[in-house]
């Protein structure tokens, strides 16, 4: 029988033996004449691919040997005669033996050609069984390469499920701290809820973090402190901040130039300035009654006699949690388009024996912004009790604040944030204080940009809010007033309103406070931050 296996002819002499079964690739069997006995009995030897390559490269071998090659006129190919007797063909070793030949190719012939092939030979009978070495190896790796990628996938899925069991865990621990912290009276629940804030405060996307120019100044406000005069604004190494575009406005660009123009005609024509402001301090306000804010136990409540809530429009507490037993407190609700709900909470700075009432109107009211526009101290004379700790927290009557953070902005304002809790009920909020600096008693900020600028950022944390801002200053009238009549202004100009008239404005929040605005300059520089304003949004309106 002959076998063809590529370049080279091999030649197998089979006497009576079985066909025997493999798979893959053929062996075929046919009749040829030989040197040794002829075939009598053609087969088919299905084998795998790696026994056919290992006889290819075994003819090939035994071929180069010059004394046992020959060739037929019928193939070009070189061929060896070699007569075998097949025992069997199974998986990737064929067992066989070698007939008498005339080439004496003997069966240890083809083991020395084998060369460094694993052979086993069988017995007496010189049977040899050639592996093949090729496919081993191929399986091996093949096992290997399986191994592997399966030890890999079970590593993700260990590593994944570990992360997952672990970021399970840490919410789970994190939910169940602030669900205890309701219910722990411990001194341990003040500490852990500080820790949350400051957690939750360093996580925040940047849209919603602010910029600090530096981080956590220590002792800030006692530079500010009752104790001195203001630092001036060289002391603290910071630069300005005039660089946030004006918030989205519905104003269009005609009736923005008009109102521009008015603006501008104002701030030019200095007699009809004049004659409008002394129109409004001829103003008197109906009602105007605040027997309330004077009587014996409120009037020390009071700084100053000029600004006392009235009786029909101010902030009253909930006696059963005021530290004095009183409802009364010297802050005024300021409407704005919604007479049901306050824009804004104008009052006083908060004084030694009131502290503990102005924390409970923040808690009472729902306010979680706070605007201060006084330095606590200008040239010796006190504006403003330092109503807040400088580091850790204070307990004013059943209301504890803790400083989270404070971050100098610019030189002229800083920002605080604190948690506010209830030691009653144990519930907390965080409270965001912003302090302007330069802001001098009965005066005017030095730049209408400065206090553009900090009115932008405290609108950008009070966004999408319900709740009133507090504004307050001094005795919560002249620089109260003023930032509060410039914010409502331009407020309604944001909303697309066409009539702008801020004499008529000012009389609107006279009428519910005393005093908002306290001179002509304060009146002109609200006229000037306005007119500032548009301009900034004309700019960035699509032309």
């Amino acid at each position: 029988m002959w076998v063809s296996l590529g370049p080279a002819l091999f030649r197998w002499c089979s006497v009576g033996a079985a066909a025997p079964s493999g798979s893959i690739s053929t062996l075929q069997a046919g009749t040829q004449k030989c040197h040794s006995d002829p075939l009598t009995e053609v087969y088919t030897y299905d084998v795998s691919p790696a026994v056919v390559q290992r006889f290819r490269i075994l003819l090939e071998k035994l071929s180069n040997r010059g004394t046992h090659t020959h060739t037929h006129t019928h193939t070009p190919f070189p061929e060896v005669c070699v007569c075998v007797c097949v025992c069997r063909v199974k998986g990737p070793a064929v067992t066989f033996s070698v007939r008498p030949n005339p080439q004496n190719v003997s069966t240890a012939d083809v083991a020395n050609v084998a060369g460094r092939w694993p052979v086993d030979r069988d017995g007496e009978s010189g049977a040899i069984r050639i592996l093949s070495k090729y496919s081993r190896a191929e399986s091996t790796k093949y096992l290997v390469l399986t191994v592997v990628s399966l030890l890999c996938i079970v590593a993700v899925l260990l590593a994944s499920t570990v992360v997952y069991c672990l970021r399970h865990r840490s919410h789970h621990k994190l939910k169940e701290k602030l669900t205890n912290l309701g219910t722990d009276t411990s001194s341990d629940a003040t500490a852990t809820y500080q820790e949350l804030c400051r957690q939750r405060m360093a996580v925040k996307p940047p849209n919603e973090r602010p910029e600090p120019i530096s981080s956590r100044i220590n002792s800030v406000s006692s530079q500010f402190s009752d104790a001195g005069p203001a630092v001036s604004p060289s002391a603290r190494s910071s630069v300005s901040s005039w660089s946030e575009e004006p918030a989205h406005s519905h104003m269009d660009i005609s009736t923005g130039h008009m109102i521009l123009s008015y603006m501008e005609d104002h701030m030019k024509n200095k007699d009809r300035l004049e004659k409008e402001w002394e129109a409004l301090c001829a103003y008197q306000a109906e009602p105007n009654a605040s027997t309330v804010g004077t009587k014996d136990g409120n009037a020390r409540k009071n700084r100053s006699a000029a600004a006392v809530a009235y009786d029909h429009s101010r902030i009253t507490l909930k006696v059963e949690n005021s530290q004095s037993n009183s409802d009364y407190i010297n802050a005024s609700p300021i409407m704005d388009h919604d007479p049901r709900n306050p824009a804004y909470i104008a009052t006083q700075g908060p004084l030694p024996s009131t502290v503990a009432d102005f924390w409970q109107m923040v808690w009472e009211n729902g306010c979680v912004v706070i605007v201060m526009l006084t330095p606590l101290a200008e040239g010796g004379v006190k504006q403003c009790y330092h109503y807040w700790p400088d580091e850790g927290s204070n307990l004013y009557h059943i209301y504890e604040v803790n400083l989270v953070s404070e971050h100098i902005w610019c030189d002229d304002f800083l920002v605080r944030s604190f948690y506010l809790k209830n030691m009653q009920t144990n519930e907390t909020r965080t409270v965001t204080q912003f302090h302007f600096l330069t802001w001098l008693n009965q005066n005017v900020p030095e730049s209408s940009r400065t206090l553009l600028d900090f009115r932008r950022k405290v609108n950008k944390c009070y966004r999408g809010r319900s709740c009133p801002v507090i504004v307050h200053c001094s005795d919560g009238a002249g620089r109260t007033g003023t930032y509060i009549l410039i914010d409502m202004v331009l407020n309604k100009m944001a909303k697309g309103g066409k009539e702008i008239d801020i004499a008529a404005t000012l009389e609107h929040l006279r009428d519910q406070r005393p005093g908002m605005v306290q001179t002509k300059d304060q009146f002109e520089f609200a006229l000037t931050a306005v007119a500032e304003e548009v301009n900034a949004i004309l700019k960035a309106l699509p032309q």
